[in-house]
């Protein structure tokens, strides 16, 4: 069975999954499928999936085609629903089974299309979809956090081709949103004010990193990017949990982030990306100091010994000429 195991060093916990146990001479990178015939997220294909979670449709049934998005639960989960935490300790460590949720957004029914190629309305559907799966998994008690992610590409760890995201409910609080949550915390301590307020304020004021603004968003480069063209979009409302977006905010989003994709596929030549929601962990009173954000990570250098060993990134572009070129490109 699934295990959670916590590092009693660096207080991370890591996933045990023996049911995608592989051995040493199965782990070379697995290849996208590309045939449309063989893909389990084309329509048509819907007995290939588990049972539909929500589905936005112009016509059909549950679990028949007519859909335009489709959320699934993952046919081989690395956390599954079902059961209790089970928590227990073994000498001075910490495990749990392996229960939380795994599900993927289909975000189109089209296999021949990137998430950046939907119309702004379909974008947006996406991004309520998430907020939608991500209000309805709050209601589970054993759940303290939900991270939402996009493979896109086989180096960023997508195995298939056909769009789609993922969601993961976790029993705990991921050791990068602690530290995250940790600093803001902090932040807001000293100086009475959300730290990502302020940065929405200087580089507004700075405008070197700025790849776009709207009124209800902000594109930027981070000011110490670990990763070349890592760009962020960040909500000038100041909200701690992305579920608290509202109609206007998606549909404002859905606008500045399908250009910043399209940007950053268009001067990078269709790189592989990955992008996560950083959002709240529940049930942890950050209303005040948290602010939720995406972070897009365009996967165009590889970690290696010192950045492993370290902890240290060695970036080459300095975030201020990978905005300028991204801003400077057509939309």
């Amino acid at each position: 069975m699934t295990e959670l195991r916590k590092d009693p060093i660096v207080g991370r916990w890591v996933i045990i999954s023996t049911e995608r146990a592989k051995r040493p001479h199965e782990f070379p990178q697995e290849q996208p499928v590309r045939k449309e015939g063989m893909c389990p997220l084309c329509p048509g294909s819907e007995r290939m999936t588990p049972p539909e979670i929500l589905s936005f449709r112009r016509s059909g049934t549950e679990n028949e085609a007519g859909w335009t998005l489709r959320v699934v639960p993952n046919k081989f989960p690395a956390l599954r629903i079902e059961g209790d935490l089970g928590k227990a300790g073994d000498g001075i460590y910490d495990r749990m089974n392996g229960i939380g949720a795994h599900e993927v957004v289909i975000e189109t029914e089209r296999h021949d299309i990137d998430l950046f190629d939907l119309s702004e309305s379909q974008f947006e559907d996406v991004l309520w979809a998430y907020r939608e799966r991500m209000l309805d998994l709050k209601k589970d008690r054993r759940f303290k956090s939900v991270i939402v992610f996009k493979n896109r590409g086989a180096a960023a760890g997508a195995s298939l081709t056909h769009s789609h995201s993922q969601l993961i409910a976790l029993p705990v609080v991921p050791k990068l949103v602690i530290e995250e949550m940790t600093g803001c915390r902090e932040y807001f301590r000293f100086r009475d004010r959300c730290l990502f307020c302020d940065i929405i304020v200087q580089e507004m004021e700075q405008k070197v990193r700025i790849v776009e603004e709207s009124g209800e968003f902000l594109a930027c480069a981070p000011y110490a990017p670990r990763f070349p063209f890592e760009t962020w979009i960040i909500p000038k409302r100041h909200q701690c949990a992305y579920e608290m977006i509202e109609r206007d905010q998606a549909k404002a989003l859905a606008a500045i982030f399908r250009r910043t994709l399209r940007r950053l596929n268009l001067g990078l030549e269709n790189p592989p990306f990955n992008f996560i929601i950083h959002s709240a962990a529940f049930q942890e009173g950050a209303a005040e100091y948290y602010h939720w954000h995406i972070e897009i990570m365009p996967r165009l250098t590889k970690m290696a010994g010192f950045e492993r060993g370290s902890g240290f990134y060695i970036n080459p572009t300095p975030p201020e000429e990978s905005a300028k070129y991204l801003r400077e490109l057509p939309e």
